[in-house]
């Protein structure tokens, strides 16, 4: 087992970690750009290292900065979190020359992983069900051609994406093109790459993610989460089982997730994400080679510390026992973020309380007294209920939101409490779509 451990990242991730860390009996070497210099985590890190500057170009993305801490703190491992460089095969590269374990899996995967053009082609050569869809588009016209054999409507999506950035919908040969042109555009801004694909739109499908764990020769799955709450693409709400869908029809989709992950050598935790059809149909949409934001929901459900094992997959230590699916969990992202605009939302947390209640899990990076920036994504913690059934979860967690005091900033907790007690959201009728409509209402 690793000895020292450098947490690359800021945030609910890096005290997630930390803990896992002190449980483990490692040490924790945190970072720490000038606008995280008051996040709790940093007296419960075994060393905390200040970095300069505010911006996560000058911190956390600061690849060579990053590689100084890794030599002078002498870590022989580095966990990324998720976002900022989780998914950088380079980074990845750059940990390795240094003498240290990457914990996440090998970089040829993260980079196959990462071009959603040849992750498509790998699961289509290995029998994971995919939507129709195109190989790289170069121009306009072939654009067309490709549509025409797709059928419309159609998505163009950045093959190097994630996120949702730059995806466009078209229904037309007119829409298309100017869906295209777009679509590069944002693609080469935010990605460094203006290559997209195409992919058949399916109408509010529900987003349906397997988690999976692989040693490099082997590979097992901890059940799905339903992931359809979203709004621009991001999840605000996640949960496990997804309800209203028969084990029976969810047994065939894990299980080739779990033969997936076995056959391309995983050797990390990762997600493999779905999106279903109206029609039942399971189509892959992408896998990302990281821990969740929302693995904690798996958590609840299964007993397994995924942060724990992803380690103990980085020291060579084999994937942990299996074990049944019990009860149901539900996790909603807190925000700092107008309820009605969603707009992010800066400023001094003047009252953060996090509720302390039964059932209900409160991970945070956050502390009162600290400044909410723009620098940064605006989540400011995750709720996660869990419960017998799934009514005692979304009870749970819609008391936990009602006890959350956060003032400084607005947040997006009269919006959670709003989906949490609406019938729809209730009766379990969600896909991709829900929110959308549910705004639309107010």
């Amino acid at each position: 087992m690793f000895q020292r451990v450098l947490i690359a990242n800021r945030g609910v991730i890096a005290r997630r970690i930390v803990r896992a860390l002190n449980s483990l009996g490692i040490e924790s070497v945190v970072v720490y750009s000038e606008a995280d210099q008051g996040a709790p985590y940093l007296a419960e890190a075994t060393q905390a290292i200040a970095l300069k500057g505010v911006s996560a170009a000058e911190s956390y993305l600061n690849v060579d900065v990053l590689e100084g801490v890794i030599r002078k703190t002498g870590a022989d491992a580095v966990h990324p979190g998720y976002g900022f460089l989780a998914e950088n095969a380079g980074f990845a590269r750059r940990v390795a020359a240094c003498g240290a374990r990457f914990i996440g899996p090998a970089p040829d995967l993260i980079e196959q992983m990462g071009d959603k053009v040849c992750a498509r082609q790998l699961a289509v050569e290995h029998n994971f069900p995919c939507h129709a869809g195109s190989a790289l588009i170069a121009s306009q016209d072939e654009a067309l051609t490709e549509a025409a054999r797709i059928g419309y409507p159609v998505m163009v999506k950045p093959a190097a994406g994630g996120g949702g950035i730059g995806m466009q919908v078209a229904d037309s040969d007119a829409s298309l093109r100017q869906a295209f042109s777009r679509a590069g555009v944002m693609a080469e801004r935010a990605f460094g790459s203006a290559a997209v694909y195409l992919e058949r739109w399916i109408e509010n499908p529900r987003h349906i993610e397997v988690q999976v764990l692989g040693d490099g020769k082997d590979a097992m799955h901890l059940y799905e989460r339903e992931c359809s709450v979203q709004r621009r693409h991001q999840k605000v709400i996640e949960e496990s089982p997804a309800p209203g869908i028969d084990r029976a029809e969810l047994e065939p989709v894990l299980n080739r997730a779990r033969q997936f992950s076995a056959d391309i050598g995983y050797d990390s935790v990762g997600t493999i994400e779905t999106l279903r059809g109206a029609d039942g149909a399971y189509g892959f949409l992408e896998m990302n080679t990281r821990i969740q934001v929302e693995h904690g929901v798996t958590e609840m459900v299964t007993g397994v510390d995924l942060v724990s094992a992803q380690i103990a997959l980085a020291a060579g230590l084999g994937l942990p026992k299996t074990k049944p699916l019990v009860g149901h969990a539900l996790e909603v992202r807190v925000y700092a973020e107008d309820s009605r605009t969603l707009m992010p939302s800066t400023g001094q947390l003047s009252c953060f309380r996090p509720p302390q209640l039964h059932g209900v899990r409160v991970e945070t990076g956050m502390a009162q007294g600290q400044f909410v920036t723009q620098h940064y994504d605006p989540m400011l913690a995750k709720l996660i209920s869990v419960g017998h059934t799934r009514e005692m979860a979304i009870g749970r967690a819609l008391v936990a939101c009602r006890a959350f005091e956060i003032r400084g900033v607005n947040t997006n907790l009269a919006l959670l409490q709003k989906i949490l007690t609406d019938p729809v959201f209730i009766a379990g009728n969600i896909d991709t779509g829900y929110l959308d409509r549910l705004l639309a209402k107010t």
